[in-house]
This record gives structure tokens, C-alpha cells and sequence, in this order.
């Protein structure tokens, strides 16, 4: 079977029909980010792809050399894992960091066993150009954007709605100083790969997101999606003080004194020390729902009324803005989409 080589436009439309998706990088590489879907199949492992690239330096020729004896080690491993995911004669699509030799090495031999291989040209790295150039256009996609307080259930509601986009879940981060709760965030590369491979999904179409920052912990959101949602319909979710507490218990009832006390310091400046030393001492009486009451009405609600105050004069600058462009072209523009931010209330 021939080895078919792919731009990466062809290639993404392709991909439908590959059996299996081999990233054939290093398990480092591999692990910081990769496309949607692939198996990390490596050519060459960590220690091996080190060595050869430190060799590739001085002598081209020897690191070549070696890492083709690398690479017919490592053949065994994979030609065994692709037999087991794949009939030989399906279609295989694989990828390395640039197109080199990982990935025609190993899609030649697969090729030469019987199996359609689909190699991506320019690997990994044209893959990322292709997310990075797409991220950098305004989206087609229109948002219905949720507003709230924190506690309001705003991400439950999210994960209930379809079509929609869980920013919290794919930068795992719950979007407050606390957020950080669930473990490490994903590479910046990583979560822009997801948001790509999401919204290539929803083109033209209506979806609805939670209301973010610019930035999601360590992470941040691509300029033309923040612009879009902010500047979809607004919908401001509400709930009674005593269900956003029942909220923020269920969300954080496994916070650890460690981590509780790093946070702490972290907000200390922006909220009423005799607030904070009741927190800190309900905390230790192991009192989540009052802790979580204190910091809702002494923390949360200031920050996010001061950031609303902020947004709101941006709003209606933006609006003042579309309504002269509409009056210049006779209609009224999308942008009026902004006159009215509908609320919901949760109960």
C-alpha cells in the first residue's frame, strides 16, 4: 500500500476514516500536547530522542544512524500495537513534530505490511500554524454568554445546555483564586488544540458559554473568542445566597487546609481582615458552608461587582459605538444584541 502524504487541511478533513492516530513523538512531547484522539506510538522514547538531538548537532550523519537503530527497535513495540487497534488495509494517520523521519520511518513500514498510512506534512508543527491562524480569525460562532455571581451554578448550567463550551472543564480550573482545586491545567498549547478541535465543530452555529476573564488560572483565552463572547447575548444567572453556599460546598468540599491557607494569602489584600480571620478560624471548626458565606459576601460578590461596574460602562461604550455604524448604514446591526441582557434565575 502506498504512504500518502497530506497537507493539513486535507489531512484534518481525512481523519474521519483513520482506524488509528499515531503520534509518533516522544512521550514528553507527546504529553504537553498532541492532536485530538492520537496514541503516542514514539519512534524514539525520551532518553532516545534527547541523545540523537544533542548528536544532530555536531554530526548530522551519526545522529541519523542512530536514530534509525532506535527506531527499528522501537518498530517491534508499535507494528504489535497497531495489529491489535487496526486490520491491515485501514487507514492510519500518523504525525511527528515537523514531517521528518519518525513519521515516514514508521509510516513506510506500515505502509510496506498493507495499511493505508496518512502522514501529515509538516507534522505537528503545521497542525498548531493551522490552530493558531484559525484562533486568530473572528469566529463565525455566536454565543449566548452566562453572567453571575460565583455560586449561581453558571458551569452545572453550562454542562446541561447543547451545544455549549465548558471553558472550566477543558482548562480544568473552576475561574477564582480557589479554582486551582482539581490538579494541574493542561499546556496553553493543549487547551487552544481542544478549543480548536470544539469550535471547528460549531461553525455558524448558536452555543452557549460561561462568562470569563481573559485568563482561566494559567491559562489564557484566545483573543477572538473572548471578543465573541463577550459581544454575544448576555444572560444574567441568579440564585438565593443560601443555594450559591450549597453550591460552593458541593464544589469545594475537598479543599485541603494547605491549599486553603495558600489562597487565603493569595486574597488578602482585597478583603476585610476581621473577614478573613473568621474564615481561616470556621475553616478549622471544619464549617465549609459558613466559610463559603463569608467569602461570597466579603470577597466574591465586591470583585465581581466591581468587574461588572467595569464591564458595563465597556458595554454600553460598544453599544453607543454599533448604534452610530447601524445608523450610518441604515440597520440596526447584530451588535443590538447587547441592549438587553436577559436574565435567569435559578431557584
Amino acid at each position: 500500500m502506498p504512504l500518502f502524504e497530506l497537507d493539513v487541511e486535507q489531512w484534518l478533513e481525512k481523519r474521519s476514516s483513520f482506524e488509528i492516530l499515531i503520534d509518533a513523538r516522544s512521550p514528553h512531547e507527546f504529553l504537553y500536547s498532541h492532536i485530538k484522539d492520537a496514541i503516542n506510538l514514539y519512534a524514539l522514547n525520551d532518553v532516545e530522542h534527547k541523545e540523537v538531538g544533542i548528536l544532530y548537532k555536531s554530526d548530522r550523519s551519526l545522529a541519523k544512524s542512530l536514530g534509525a537503530k532506535y527506531i527499528c527497535k522501537n518498530l517491534q513495540n508499535i507494528i504489535d500495537e497497531v495489529y491489535k487497534r487496526a486490520k491491515v488495509g485501514s487507514a492510519i494517520g500518523i504525525y511527528c513534530a515537523k514531517g521528518g523521519l519518525r513519521s515516514n520511518s514508521i509510516g513506510y513500514v506500515l505502509s510496506m505490511i498493507g495499511y493505508r498510512v496518512f502522514r501529515l506534512s509538516g507534522g505537528y508543527k503545521a497542525y498548531r500554524n493551522h490552530v493558531l491562524e484559525f484562533l486568530n480569525r473572528p469566529l463565525s460562532t455566536k454565543f449566548i454568554t452566562l453572567f453571575g455571581n460565583t455560586g449561581c451554578y453558571k458551569s452545572k448550567l453550562i454542562r446541561s445546555l447543547s451545544p455549549s463550551i465548558d471553558l472550566e472543564a477543558m482548562a480544568n480550573h473552576l475561574g477564582s483564586v480557589f479554582g486551582a482545586i482539581n490538579g494541574a491545567q493542561p499546556s496553553q498549547k493543549s487547551f487552544e488544540d481542544a478549543l480548536f478541535e470544539k469550535l471547528i465543530t460549531l461553525k455558524d452555529k448558536i452555543c452557549f458559554i460561561e462568562g470569563e476573564s481573559r485568563r482561566i488560572g494559567s491559562l489564557s483565552l484566545p483573543k477572538s473568542l473572548y471578543e465573541a463572547m463577550r459581544s454575544g447575548i448576555n444572560v444574567e444567572v441568579s440564585a438565593s445566597l443560601e443555594k450559591r453556599i450549597s453550591c460552593i460546598v458541593d464544589d469545594y468540599k475537598s479543599v485541603d487546609k494547605a491549599f486553603f491557607d495558600e489562597c487565603m494569602k493569595k486574597i488578602s489584600p482585597f478583603i476585610d481582615k476581621k473577614a478573613r480571620d473568621e474564615a481561616v478560624v470556621k475553616f478549622n471548626e471544619n464549617d465549609i458552608a459558613k466559610v463559603a458565606e463569608i467569602l461570597l459576601t466579603k470577597y466574591y460578590d465586591k470583585v465581581y461587582k466591581k468587574n461588572e461596574n467595569f464591564n458595563g460602562h465597556e458595554r454600553r461604550r460598544r453599544l453607543h459605538h454599533e448604534r452610530q455604524n447601524a445608523a450610518r448604514s441604515g440597520s440596526r446591526g447584530r451588535g443590538l444584541l447587547y441592549e438587553t441582557t436577559q436574565k435567569a434565575r435559578i431557584s
